[in-house]
């Protein structure tokens, strides 16, 4: 299922066809297809994503994922030993990047390189710049965006509280000739 993710992902760049010997992927293939593809594809052997983000300030986490964002609540303990919460954050796709592609989507996101984060959560959301208004009004810092890539989302990056890097994105349908990747040198 990585691979076909992958896959998809170098296409909406224009980089040119790879050879796919299963034949999931199909040159013009849209995001949703590849996704829709690949849950119909061999089951993973993980059967849960889970990103579990130790923070400083339970309540303002608390308060920025369940309040702001909207996540709904799976289970929540609190006793002596601490506190946490379970947050439904929908489907989970493991997404690895180079780091030259890292710094691209870096760019395009927001114009400029945000190194040190070696993990970037992505969100997909019905409406990316609304959620991010209502995630900085909730005590996030806006990166940059809400920008149109060339893989056909509308992304808004953000800082959020206790040091997680955001990218919220909505899925539309990509120009038909996407514009190229910028030359090593325009970065």
């Amino acid at each position: 299922m990585l691979r076909i993710v992958l896959l998809a992902r170098r296409r909406r760049l224009g980089a040119p066809d790879v050879e796919d010997p299963g034949g999931r992927v199909r040159a013009g293939d849209t995001w949703r297809e590849v996704r829709k593809d690949a849950a119909m594809a061999e089951p993973s052997p993980v059967h849960e994503l889970r990103l579990a983000v130790q923070v400083d300030s339970f309540e303002r986490a608390v308060a920025f994922y369940r309040d702001a964002l909207g996540l709904p609540v799976i289970r929540s303990w609190e006793d002596a030993r601490g506190s946490g919460i379970l947050l439904d954050a929908g489907h989970a796709v493991l997404e690895l990047l180079a780091g030259d592609q890292a710094e691209y989507v870096d760019e395009v996101e927001t114009g400029s390189r945000h190194g040190g984060a070696t993990m970037r959560v992505a969100l997909e959301v019905e409406d990316a710049p609304a959620v991010a208004d209502r995630l900085v009004a909730a005590g996030g810092q806006r990166l940059g965006g809400p920008v149109d890539t060339p893989w056909g989302h509308r992304n808004v990056r953000l800082w959020a509280p206790e040091g997680v890097q955001l990218t919220l994105f909505t899925v539309f349908e990509p120009p038909a000739d996407p514009p190229a990747e910028p030359a090593a040198a325009d970065r």
